[in-house]
């Protein structure tokens, strides 16, 4: 690694952090400055897991000193999360992920309109759905979810908390808070995954995880503080952005201009 690389990783590190505590798609900073680093792919796409690791540490461990972890149903959510990232991270060790980041763009265009046109589901959520045990939809949701964040960290923060409120029923402070301790969990697995085929950089991926750490903290603290409508138009404003790099709308300007 070029000297260089070490003060880019904490800033985009902090920013990553940052956004993927509220919202998702932090590793659409760190995936790309890992990969011009020098690191291929895949092993980019492993070392990243570090950091998100050390980034959910410290932002779960925030949430519960503030009062907003459901520690109960976030485990039971779980489960079928790990057994899908595991699946995801096998299949992302041998396979191309062109066409899956086209196919997350248009989903996530699909969720940015239904995070516009229902404010009130994201901002009050359905507490009466919490009293009741996760169904079988629920969780084949969460296990489908864990597939793709197994498969490729960036942007499964988002289809968590679309899964978490529109599904769960939480609104978007608490549904951080057990987003944040779902891919804790589950990215454990993964990593794992990654560990035993060597592709991970650890030197690479701690540094990069000082960084978003640092972020993770103060998102954190700000969602409690500043509330679910701050976080709802922060979510608005990563989904609309995420789309357009997923789907390769700035190449397109670019080609025009």
């Amino acid at each position: 690694m070029e000297w260089f690389f070490y003060p880019a990783a904490l800033i985009a590190g902090f920013a990553a952090g940052f956004i993927n505590t509220l919202a998702g798609s932090g590793s659409l900073i760190t995936l790309p400055l890992l990969i011009f680093a020098g690191l291929p792919a895949n092993v980019a796409n492993g070392t990243n897991r570090i950091a998100v690791l050390m980034q959910c540490a410290v932002s779960t461990a925030s949430f519960k000193r503030q009062g907003q972890l459901d520690i109960k149903r976030a485990v039971i959510l779980a489960i079928p999360a790990i057994i899908g990232a595991i699946v995801g991270a096998q299949i992302a060790v041998n396979l191309d992920e062109e066409m899956m980041r086209r196919t997350i763009g248009i989903l996530m265009a699909v969720m940015l309109a239904v995070i516009i046109i229902r404010p009130r589901r994201w901002l009050i959520g359905r507490p009466e759905k919490l009293k009741n045990r996760p169904g079988i939809l629920e969780l084949s949701t969460f296990f489908a979810i864990g597939i793709y964040g197994g498969f490729i960290q960036a942007g499964v923060g988002i289809f968590l908390l679309a899964g978490l409120v529109l599904g769960s029923g939480y609104e978007l402070v608490r549904a951080n808070a057990v987003k944040n301790l779902l891919i804790l969990i589950f990215t454990i697995f993964a990593l794992i995954v990654f560990i035993l085929n060597n592709q991970v950089n650890w030197i690479a991926g701690v540094t990069l995880g000082i960084g978003n750490m640092a972020g993770a903290w103060v998102a954190a603290r700000m969602a409690v503080k500043r509330g679910a409508r701050f976080v709802r138009w922060l979510l608005i404003a990563v989904v609309l952005v995420s789309a357009a790099v997923l789907l390769g709308i700035p190449q397109l300007i670019q080609k025009v201009v």
